[in-house]
């Protein structure tokens, strides 16, 4: 609704949330990377109703605020906010009368882009005065002075704001104010990273909740406004509690725009669509939640988390599919399925079920010629398969089809972020679907002695631009949650890493990025033109028979060096003939608190591209072996630079 059409009583009846805007996603500009023009129409074309239009990006367009009206009308959207107006309430003397006047400037500014809504930070000027009937009395004249302009004014208490940082003071204010054109804006970022309760949320009227604005962050412990400036993320990205604060939101009735703010310096670097699309998606996920908490209706199943991965689906060609064939065959994995009508081969070992795909055409030799051999699916066993295809779309994310023959699928797949897809197999029918599709192949010699049960987890080495993609995408519609984050050390530069699970541990991920260009993850992500699943951890209750098992069958396991087992000795004051055994088999160690541990058995990469790991938990050991991590990464770089130089 623009100014110019909203009248004189605009602001009240915009202070009621009613209309156009309930219930819509917005995203503010800043957000985004490129010029004015670029970020309208990636909001737009992510399916963003509105947009928060941030000054910086208008005072540098080319585009008078007019023409920046009619360019949003042209792609759908509109202005629902203009932010931010700074440095306003407990001004002395002459700067006071200034600030009116820049008021009043915005406000014919407004007009001219059509909204009738204006963000008010919290003073942060050191010529700003604490003195509350000050504050209040500005506030006063600023109400009446936009509601002849039918504009709605919404206070923001910045985290670092000189006198005024946080909403319950903010609310205090707006209360003593009492004008109908003087609301509150709340966001998330400045609210939780000062550990404000989200229940006092509960004391505002819906009528007087301007706009909210959110963010995500990962949880650090740093300046609040650098934190806030160069570490935001979108909901689903980061550690904050989005879903309670949200809900209380929605909890007073609120029903206007819930609007992205995201300063984050990866962000400005990366592709506008991609971060406008991963906006709106997070978004749609953080409502959804919130209702949830509330027990209100929503528009989406819930998230189902997998209960297990059923299989990982390797591309290959020529001979190519024998060399993947025979290291399977020293891992301790039997052939025992062919594919009835393709050229498809399942190998298995207790649980856990890999496929080579060798298909001359269709999606498996599409992902090959980008890729090469490589990881190129998943399949993971869900209860309702319907139910999380409808949940997906829901959130933008595409389910596949093959070109020309839809509805011949098997079982449904879903596209992933980096281009791989994502099988969903029902529980109660996979042996099923296994004998439906695959002719049983004679076995010699399914012994089994490798002892790898199931998929103790997977793990993917990401661009960096894609890194809170991929997160926001497994947590967004399988409901997974995050673990704690690790920087791993490489030879060769910081791998920041990411893992993920489902809520009983069934079902686990670890998200690997880096921005040195020499780390493994790095050339991983060259060779093989682009992000995907990098390795596959396998569940074993025995890690020494395991290793004697693999090694008696041949396959080329990673050598870890003296120094290392030199040191669990005195780290963990193992006796020497242990150590020894454990350095016989190339083995890793490590323990949490309780004494639990977490055994760990690596292969080395197949053409440099992927590579298989054995772990054995014990206990509760919840974690990955981060320790190990950089004397992992080191043997690997070691054995690439042998097979560089013989190369």
């Amino acid at each position: 609704m623009s100014s110019a059409a909203a009248g004189p009583n605009a602001a009240t009846n915009a202070g009621t949330n009613s209309g156009t805007n309930s219930g819509t996603n917005a995203i503010a500009t800043v957000s985004l990377r490129g010029t004015l023009e670029e970020k309208l129409q990636a909001a737009a074309d992510a399916g963003f109703d509105s947009v928060e239009i941030f000054e910086n990006d208008l005072i540098g367009s080319a585009l008078r605020p007019a023409e920046v009206r009619r360019r949003m009308a042209d792609l759908g959207i509109h202005c629902s906010l203009y932010q931010p107006f700074r440095d306003f309430e407990g001004m002395p003397g002459e700067m006071r009368a200034r600030a009116m006047d820049r008021a009043e400037r915005k406000f014919d500014l407004m007009g001219e882009l059509g909204t009738d809504r204006i963000l008010v930070c919290s003073n942060c000027s050191p010529h700003a005065l604490g003195e509350r009937q000050r504050i209040v009395d500005d506030f006063r004249e600023l109400g009446d002075r936009a509601a002849a302009r039918g504009i709605l004014v919404g206070y923001e208490a910045l985290a670092w704001g000189r006198h005024v940082n946080d909403h319950r003071d903010v609310w205090s204010i707006v209360k003593q104010v009492d004008h109908p054109a003087i609301g509150i804006i709340l966001d998330s970022f400045h609210s939780l990273s000062r550990r404000i309760p989200s229940d006092s949320i509960r004391e505002i009227p819906r009528d007087k909740i301007v706009y909210v604005q959110l963010a995500d962050a990962p949880l650090l412990d740093m300046d609040l406004l650098y934190w806030s400036r160069h570490f935001r993320n979108l909901p689903g990205q980061g550690g904050l509690d989005l879903p309670g604060y949200v809900a209380e939101i929605l909890r007073t009735g609120y029903d206007g725009p819930l609007s992205l703010e995201i300063f984050n310096d990866r962000f400005r670097s990366i592709s506008s669509r991609l971060v406008a699309q991963d906006g709106h998606r997070a978004l749609e996920y953080v409502r959804d939640a919130a209702k949830r908490l509330l027990g209100l209706p929503t528009t989406m199943p819930a998230a189902q988390p997998p209960l297990a991965a059923e299989f990982v689906e390797f591309t290959a060609s020529g001979e190519d599919v024998a060399r993947l064939g025979e290291t399977f065959h020293t891992l301790g994995f039997a052939h025992i399925g062919s594919h009835r009508t393709k050229k498809v081969a399942r190998w298995r070992q207790g649980n856990v079920n890999l496929v080579i795909n060798a298909e001359p055409k269709g999606f498996a030799k599409s992902y090959r010629i980008v890729h090469g051999t490589s990881i190129c699916a998943i399949g993971v066993r869900v209860k309702d398969a319907a139910a999380v295809m409808e949940r997906a779309a829901a959130l933008g994310i595409r389910a596949y089809s093959p070109e020309g023959r839809p509805g011949r699928m098997a079982m449904p797949a879903l596209r992933g972020v980096g281009g791989s897809l994502v099988y969903l197999v029902e529980d109660d029918s996979a042996e099923a679907l296994w004998a439906r599709e695959f002719e049983a192949v004679p076995v010699a010699d399914l012994t089994d002695d490798a002892r790898a049960r199931s998929v103790d987890h997977l793990a993917a080495v990401v661009h960096n631009d894609e890194f809170l993609s991929w997160q926001l995408y497994w947590r967004a519609l399988f409901g997974l949650e995050g673990r704690d984050a690790n920087d791993v050390i490489d030879p060769s530069g910081l791998v920041h890493s990411q893992a993920l699970q489902s809520p009983d541990g069934g079902f686990r991920l670890t998200l690997n990025a880096s921005d040195a260009r020499e780390t493994l993850s790095s050339r991983f992500l060259a060779q093989g033109m682009g992000g995907g699943f990098q390795h596959v951890a396998l569940a074993s209750d025995d890690l020494l028979a395991t290793a004697a098992a693999v090694r008696a069958r041949g396959a080329a396991m990673l050598d870890i060096p003296e120094n290392y087992y030199d040191d669990l000795v005195a780290r963990f004051g193992f006796d020497g003939r242990v150590a020894a055994r454990m350095e016989v088999a190339g083995m890793l160690y490590d323990e949490d608190l309780a004494g639990h541990a977490y055994r760990q058995l690596y292969s080395r990469a197949f053409d440099k591209l992927f590579f298989f790991e054995f772990v054995e938990r014990s206990g509760t050991y919840a974690g990955y072996g981060a320790p190990n991590a950089g004397i992992r990464l080191a043997a690997q770089n070691r054995f690439r630079g042998v097979e560089d130089a013989a190369g």
